[in-house]
């Protein structure tokens, strides 16, 4: 009897598995199921970018398998995204899914991914990227910025819950840090130091929070900006300097080490940081003393943007298209795609294990981070200011040096303004 039932679970699948694919557009040139019923000894390969969740994903593939008899690779690398695949497709090996930047769709995916735009997953999100016309991108999770910070630690200080929304200016959120130094935490901010929080997130949002930031980022091409008597990046820099005063690690600067800062945040030692809800893993490698939230980037000038979270879709999966993949792989990859964003099993690795906010609209697992759950309420409210995602591959990492300069007191802000603008007039706009 075990065994009957057994057979009919396994045949159950392979339907399942059949249907996926033709939702998918993804049968084979010879008629067979190309993603693979089960047991049918189909292996793919799929590039995971996301260093926090790499042992999670390695699990769900193994469910996956055990499920559809389709075995996924799971493969990281430390280096630059766009780097590390240049050199798979260079050595005629790529990934069949690949996980990247949305900037990454627009070079990588349009020259070899595959179009998705039948698959269907697609009606479920607002966040999957079309190029000409074809649905590349798979949209992984919604990620957003802002000030991180610690409700227990806030009222083990004051005696009483703290409200972000009554932080609305500068002046308001620098009031509350005077409060909490007179009542005992003398360091009530931190800082963290890395290239990627500094320019790829903290500065990003000069581009971002503006009416139209593609004219702004086109006028910093042409050497035309002038950041100097430009009101947002006096506002957010007038709010780093804040942050920068009241620093737990001041003396350390741009040295400091992040781990240090997450433990300090984790454990309540301090009640602010600038950070975004990919931080959550970090946090719970500590004494976890929270909730830990996330509020908007308070500042002096009030605009369209005051009140909001800078974010969106953040890392998008695309299938590789190029010569170098079969058809049957393409199906395949597209199969798993559509498994992890419809399947009870992949809705729970994004909500619950990975503690991700979910980009899908049928996805109703709630999310067990703190600071994704506090996105989650931005996001459904529509309080969100969209990424910009075409900056050039070297910004984060060469601006990345002018903001540690300006952490560690090394330039003014004219000097660091002059640094952007040198950048941005000196390298190539990005195609997309």
């Amino acid at each position: 009897m075990k065994k009957s039932i057994k057979k009919l679970m396994v045949l159950m699948l392979s339907v399942v598995m059949v249907i996926a694919l033709a939702a998918c557009g993804g049968g084979s040139s010879d008629g067979g199921s190309s993603g693979g019923g089960a047991g049918d000894g189909t292996s793919i390969t799929l590039f995971n970018s996301k260093n926090e969740i790499q042992e999670d994903f390695e699990n769900l593939a193994k469910v996956y398998e055990e499920q559809t008899g389709v075995h996924v690779e799971v493969y990281y690398s430390q280096d630059t995204v766009a780097a590390h695949l240049a050199t798979k497709y260079a050595s005629k090996a790529p990934y069949t899914i690949n996980m990247v930047d949305a900037k990454d769709v627009y070079s990588l995916g349009k020259q070899y991914g595959a179009d998705m735009s039948d698959c269907a997953w697609v009606g479920d999100t607002d966040y999957a990227i079309t190029v000409d016309g074809k649905v590349l991108g798979f949209p992984t999770c919604i990620e957003c910025r802002g000030i991180l910070y610690n409700s227990a630690a806030i009222k083990a200080a004051l005696g009483e819950d703290f409200d972000p929304a009554s932080i609305k200016t500068l002046d308001d959120f620098k009031a509350l840090l005077d409060k909490l130094v007179a009542a005992g935490m003398a360091t009530p901010t931190a800082v963290l130091g890395p290239d990627w929080s500094l320019a790829a997130h903290y500065l990003q949002q000069v581009y971002e929070e503006r009416e139209d930031p593609e004219a702004f980022v086109q006028a910093l091409y042409k050497g035309e900006a002038d950041l100097i008597n430009d009101p947002k990046f006096n506002a957010l820099m007038d709010t780093f300097d804040v942050l920068k005063e009241y620093n737990m690690f001041k003396a350390q600067g741009s040295n400091a080490e992040d781990e240090l800062v997450h433990q300090a945040m984790s454990e309540g030692k301090d009640a602010f940081q600038f950070g975004g809800c990919w931080e959550w893993n970090d946090l719970l490698t500590y004494d976890y003393n929270g909730p830990v939230g996330i509020m908007p980037v308070p500042q002096n000038v009030q605009d369209d943007y005051t009140g909001k979270l800078v974010g969106g879709g953040s890392k998008y999966f695309y299938v590789d298209a190029s010569e170098y993949t079969s058809e049957a792989d393409q199906a395949a990859g597209k199969a798993f795609l559509d498994w992890l964003a419809t399947s009870d099993e992949g809705k729970t690795f994004v909500s619950d294990t990975c503690g991700m906010v979910s980009p899908f609209k049928s996805n109703t697992v709630p999310c067990t981070n703190d600071i994704g759950k506090a996105v989650k309420e931005y996001v459904d409210a529509g309080m969100t200011v969209p990424n910009y995602d075409y900056d050039p591959d070297d910004h984060y990492s060469k601006l990345g040096i002018e903001m540690k300069k300006y952490l560690d007191s090394a330039c003014t802000r004219e000097e660091l303004a002059a640094a952007i603008e040198a950048y941005w007039s000196s390298t190539t706009p990005v195609e997309h």
